[in-house]
């Protein structure tokens, strides 16, 4: 479905990403985890245009993404940062519809994707009314996340959605996430830090470091079968801090 191939990114003489070739399955949901700075994000700005490779092709079901064809393209793409991004001058129901109405649909249609969109979210129709500091921070991730499948797009980019989140609303909408995109058959690329969060969500786990793959494959892929060290030691830092608490509390 969606291919990076011999990929390379630098800033500012540094390279961020290194020669990467990934290869994102249809309806299903990988995950890209590693520590700050190893190129997770990078990796979905260069696939939505936001920023330009140095080298290499990103294609998305056979089609090259050039700068010719990538406008078009974004269309077909949802995108959701870790704040939402939503718009402080629009009310959450115009930020979802922004791009419904920028192509000009109906009222009639806008409509009717608004409510499927709402039960899917679990938000009331009645609170799109309201602006993002009216909103909870759960709801304005939900209202992030309806304006990202407005358009019903056959791919979406994740960049860690629920990290600004308390505890108990990312739980909730961790379930609700993962139950929609299944039911869907979507096709997922989703950013996180965090191993659990990346076994519970991925079907395929990508690890990286310094913007090149380690490793990729399951979760008991990278649990059962890790493939360096740099892999034990990123997995025992992300089990460590709950080990502490356990001995702690003891």
């Amino acid at each position: 479905m969606l291919s990076l191939t011999a990929v390379t990114k630098t800033f500012a003489g540094f390279p961020v990403i290194k020669s990467l070739t990934l290869h994102i399955a249809a309806g299903r949901t990988t995950v890209l985890i590693g520590p700050s700075g190893c190129g997770k994000s990078t990796i979905l700005r260069l696939i939505v245009g936001l920023i330009k490779a140095d080298a290499g092709n990103i294609t998305i079901n056979t089609e090259l993404l050039t700068p010719a064809s990538i406008q078009n393209r974004r269309q077909r793409i949802g995108y959701v940062i870790q704040d939402g991004g939503l718009f402080p001058h629009l009310n959450a129901r115009e930020n979802v519809c922004l791009m419904a109405r920028y192509l000009r649909w109906s009222p009639e249609r806008i409509g009717e994707r608004l409510v499927v969109l709402a039960h899917l979210f679990k938000l009331p129709v009645s609170l799109l009314d309201r602006h993002h500091y009216e909103l909870s921070g759960g709801q304005r991730q939900r209202v992030a996340l309806m304006r990202a499948m407005m358009l019903d797009p056959e791919l979406l980019l994740l960049d860690e959605p629920l990290g600004a989140l308390d505890p108990m609303i990312r739980f909730d909408l961790q379930q609700e996430m993962r139950d929609i995109y299944t039911r869907l058959n979507k096709t997922v690329l989703m950013v996180t830090h965090d191993m659990g969060e990346a076994g519970f969500f991925g079907n395929h786990i990508v690890l990286l470091q310094d913007g090149a793959v380690v490793q990729q494959g399951s979760m008991a892929d990278l649990l059962q079968r890790p493939a360096s060290t740099y892999v034990e030691q990123f997995i025992r830092a992300q089990r460590q801090p709950w080990r502490d608490i356990d001995e702690r509390m003891q």
